[in-house]
C-alpha cells in the first residue's frame, strides 16, 4: 500500500465530520433517538432508488466476474432493506450508552472523582461489498454520538451513495448535523484517511486478511477489527449425531459468505463412522464441496485436503474435514489454525464442553449451536460496526458499548496536591452511592 497525502478536499470534509461529531456528542438521548427514526423514515422514502442503484451495481459486478462470495454480500433487495430499517429502529430503542457513571469516588473531603462514558469521536470504517453495512454503521455511530467517515467497496458504490444520500436527508430534518456522516468513493482516499490521526479516532477495516493487516501497519490511528474468519465446529465423541449434523449444516450453508460461517469441521475418531456418512449426505445435498484428511476420505469425503485448507477462509460452499484423536487434538488444531473468531463444540458431555469453552481463545465459543449466531443483531446489540478478534475489549460483535470510551472528571474546591504529598492531608478514597 502506498500512502497518499490527504488532499485539501479530504481534509475539509474530515474537519466537517469532526465538527459534526463534536455537536453530536452534545445531543440528548432523545435527539439521537429522533435522528435514527428520521434516518429510518428517509430510507423508506428512498427505498426504490436504493434498490435500483443496487441493481446497477450487481449487473456491473456480473459483467466484471466478481467472486461469488462478494456478489452474495452485495445484494440488497427490498426485503433486505426493510430488515435493515427494522434493525436501525431497534438500535434507536437501545439504552443510551453515553453518560453512564462507572465510578463515583470521594478522594478527600470536597474532592470527587467520576468516570463517565463518552463518544469515541470520529470513526473511519472501510468495508467490502455489503452496502447494508452503511446503515448498520451509521445507526450505531449516531446513536453512540460518533461521527463516521465511510468507505464501501467499489462494487457497491452506487448503492452506498444512494443510502448515504437518504441518511443525510433524514438527518437534515433532525437535531443532528447531516455532516456527521460522509462517504469516500475512491481507493486513494482510503490511503489518505489512514494519515488523519488528528481528525479520526478509530479505524474499522472490514475486508481481507491482507487488507486489514496493511491498514494496521500503515496508520497511527487505533485499528479495531479482524482479518480472517476461520471458524471451526468440533463434533465430540458424545455428540448427538442428528443435532450435530443440523448445527454443522446451518453453520456452513445458512450464509457461507459470512465471516462467522464454519470453514473446518473436526470430528472425534470414535464418532466419525456414525457422524460422517449422514453429514456427507447432508452437505452434498446442499452443494457443499468437502475436502478431507485420509481418515475422512476413507469414510466418504471425496476430495483430499491440503495443508493450506486448514487455515483457509473459503467464504463459499467448501468445507475442510479432519478426523482428530480426541478433544485435546481438536483444541490443538484450533489453536494452530484458528483466527479467534468463533468456534463451536457439539457434545452432551458437560465436562468436555466446559474444557472447550474455557480453553479456546476466541471472541465467540459456542456449545451445541451454530456459529452463525455470532452477530451483533442476534446478540441483541441492534447491529454491529464490525467484529473484533483482538484480546482486549471490545471483542466479538462491536455494538454501541464498543463505540464509547470514558473520561475521568474531578471536581474540587481549590484542592492542591502539596498538602497530600506532605502528609498534612489524607485521601479517603471512599466510593459514593450512585457509582
Amino acid at each position: 500500500m502506498t500512502l497518499i497525502s490527504p488532499s485539501a478536499e479530504l481534509l475539509r470534509r474530515a474537519r466537517r465530520v469532526r465538527r459534526g461529531a463534536l455537536d453530536l456528542a452534545q445531543c440528548s438521548d432523545a435527539q439521537r433517538r429522533g435522528a435514527l427514526e428520521a434516518m429510518a423514515a428517509a430510507l423508506e422514502r428512498h427505498g426504490d432508488a436504493i434498490v435500483a442503484a443496487n441493481t446497477v451495481d450487481r449487473e456491473a459486478a456480473a459483467r466484471e466476474g466478481l467472486a461469488a462470495p462478494l456478489v452474495a454480500r452485495l445484494k440488497l433487495t427490498g426485503a433486505k432493506l426493510a430488515g435493515c430499517i427494522h434493525g436501525l429502529r431497534q438500535v434507536a430503542a437501545l439504552p443510551d450508552p453515553i453518560g453512564h457513571r462507572q465510578l463515583h469516588r470521594q478522594l478527600a473531603a470536597g474532592l470527587e472523582l467520576e468516570r463517565v462514558t463518552v463518544p469515541v469521536g470520529v470513526l473511519g470504517v472501510v468495508f467490502e461489498s455489503r452496502p447494508d453495512a452503511v446503515i448498520q454503521i451509521a445507526a450505531l455511530a449516531i446513536r453512540s454520538g460518533n461521527g463516521a467517515i465511510l468507505k464501501g467497496g467499489r462494487e457497491a458504490l452506487n448503492t452506498c451513495q444512494a443510502i448515504v444520500t437518504a441518511l443525510q436527508d433524514g438527518l437534515a430534518s433532525s437535531a443532528v448535523d447531516p455532516e456527521s456522516l460522509d462517504l469516500l468513493t475512491s481507493r486513494e482516499e482510503i490511503m489518505a484517511l489512514l494519515q488523519l490521526d488528528e481528525l479520526v479516532d478509530l479505524i474499522v477495516p472490514r475486508g481481507s486478511n491482507a487488507f486489514v493487516s496493511t491498514v494496521q501497519e500503515n496508520t497511527r490511528i487505533p485499528v479495531l477489527g479482524h482479518a480472517d474468519g476461520v471458524c471451526h465446529l468440533y463434533v465430540d465423541q458424545r455428540a448427538n449425531i442428528d443435532m450435530a449434523v443440523a448445527v454443522a449444516l446451518d453453520a456452513k450453508t445458512q450464509y457461507p459468505a459470512a465471516c462467522n460461517a464454519i470453514e473446518t469441521l473436526l470430528v472425534h475418531r470414535r464418532v466419525a463412522r456414525q457422524f460422517l456418512p449422514p453429514a456427507i449426505q447432508a452437505f452434498t445435498a446442499a452443494g457443499v464441496t468437502l475436502r478431507g484428511d485420509e481418515q475422512a476420505m476413507a469414510l466418504g469425503v471425496s476430495e483430499a485436503a491440503t495443508q493450506e485448507d486448514w487455515g483457509q477462509e473459503y467464504l463459499d460452499l467448501i468445507l475442510a474435514v479432519r478426523v482428530v484423536e480426541d478433544l485435546e487434538a481438536a483444541l490443538d488444531h484450533i489453536r494452530r489454525y484458528g483466527s479467534r473468531h468463533t468456534d463451536v463444540i457439539c457434545t452432551d458431555d458437560e465436562a468436555a464442553a466446559a474444557r472447550f469453552l474455557n480453553t479456546v481463545d476466541s471472541a465467540g465459543v459456542f456449545h451445541n449451536c451454530s456459529s452463525r449466531f455470532a452477530d451483533g443483531f442476534r446478540y441483541g446489540l441492534g447491529a454491529e460496526v464490525g467484529i473484533s478478534t483482538q484480546t482486549m475489549p471490545p471483542r466479538g460483535p462491536v455494538g454501541l458499548e464498543g463505540l464509547v470510551t470514558y473520561r475521568y472528571r474531578l471536581r474540587g474546591h481549590g484542592h492542591t496536591v502539596a498538602p497530600f504529598a506532605s502528609g498534612n492531608q489524607h485521601f479517603t478514597h471512599r466510593d459514593l452511592q450512585g457509582a
